[in-house]
């Protein structure tokens, strides 16, 4: 039987549906009969469908960049 250490451990790569079929059916087993892990896996699918919804922040640096690449293809021409 899966402890709650080693579920929380590989919560992720459940999530990610990183895990094969042998190890999401231990996780599954263990959610099954815990529902304080029940409760982490639904507070990370809700994080991660929070973040989704996040808008991308601008690169740091993008305008330069633009600039920076816009020089050299000019100066390749």
């Amino acid at each position: 039987m899966l402890t709650c250490k080693e579920q929380v451990a590989r919560a992720s790569d459940y999530l990610d549906g990183q895990l094969n079929f042998r190890q999401r059916l231990i996780q599954r087993h263990h959610l099954l009969f815990c529902p304080k892990c029940r409760r982490f896996i639904r507070q990370m699918r809700l994080l991660q469908a929070t973040l989704r919804k996040l808008p991308e922040p601008p690169v740091a640096g993008g305008e330069e960049l633009a600039a920076r690449l816009a020089a050299e293809h000019n100066r390749n021409r």
